[in-house]
């Protein structure tokens, strides 16, 4: 299926820095809670992520990620994720990989175009 430059457009892809990462032992899947800043205009958002086995805690805390932010929240057991964070399967079966600026010199919030 093929789309237009318009429908890609919709699609708000944003980058925000992790700045808390919590377990999520009531998610079906393996996952963590994270709170994302996005910068002044977006602020912070929560996300649910499956990110366990392909990423640490500690690897995530700081770590720049790229998520849709203009999905409507999705309630994940007792959690509300509000963001879309993106990433790829693990080739090891366990988590994703998450997608992240190859430098960091970009501005929170910015957006993917």
């Amino acid at each position: 299926m093929t789309i237009t430059f318009e429908d890609f457009e919709k699609v708000d892809v944003r980058v925000g820095r992790v700045i808390e990462v919590e377990d999520f032992p009531k998610a079906r899947n393996p996952a963590f809670k994270l709170k994302i800043d996005f910068g002044p205009e977006i602020e912070v958002k929560t996300s649910s992520v499956q990110a366990v086995g392909a990423h640490t805690k500690e690897e995530l805390e700081g770590m720049l990620v790229c998520c849709v932010v203009n999905f409507p929240p999705k309630k994940v057991a007792d959690f509300v994720s509000e963001v879309l964070t993106l990433g790829f399967k693990n080739t090891q079966g366990i988590g994703w990989v998450l997608i992240t600026p190859a430098k960091g010199s970009v501005d929170l919030g910015s957006k993917l175009s």
